[in-house]
């Protein structure tokens, strides 16, 4: 099985426990780094999540990829929080990181850039606005290759 199929395994699985339980299934990961294979799954809840919430959601996780068995290879199962760059998967995402502090990423070249970095003023659902200083733009949501939350220093 490759890495799409074990991650869409996961996430069929696991988003019902997740919503039953109170947490977020925010992204998982299945990554082969030098000769190790990592599951990487990461959670997040009203609050923010502590290690014990990790211990739930990973022996659960762990229980039902043992009944399941689709991934071969040995790997290490890793359960954590998104952390402070949490990544803007779904359109919900963004919706909630309104008023934040942002980094995109676009498939191309939008008012000369690729990259944006500032504060994110609105979402329709189709167009996100970014204030970088004075400037605003109008980035279209279909364009965005990648966007996640920003720590300002």
């Amino acid at each position: 099985m490759n890495s799409t199929q074990i991650k869409s395994i996961v996430e069929n699985f696991a988003t019902s426990f997740m919503e039953e339980n109170g947490f977020e299934l925010v992204d998982v990961e299945y990554v082969k780094e030098g000769s190790n294979w990592f599951l990487r799954v990461y959670v997040d809840k009203e609050g923010g999540i502590d290690i014990d919430d990790c211990g739930i959601v990973s022996e659960f996780i762990s229980t039902k990829l043992d009944e399941l068995d689709p991934i071969e290879e040995a790997y290490f199962l890793e359960v954590s929080s998104p952390g402070a760059e949490r990544p803007l998967k779904k359109a919900e995402d963004v919706t909630k990181a309104v008023g934040k502090h942002v980094f995109l990423t676009t498939y191309e070249k939008l008012d000369g850039a690729k990259e944006f970095e500032g504060r994110l003023e609105s979402f329709d659902g189709t167009t996100l606005t970014v204030s970088i200083g004075r400037r605003k733009h109008a980035i279209p949501y279909d364009k965005v290759a990648s966007a996640r939350l920003a720590i300002v220093f």
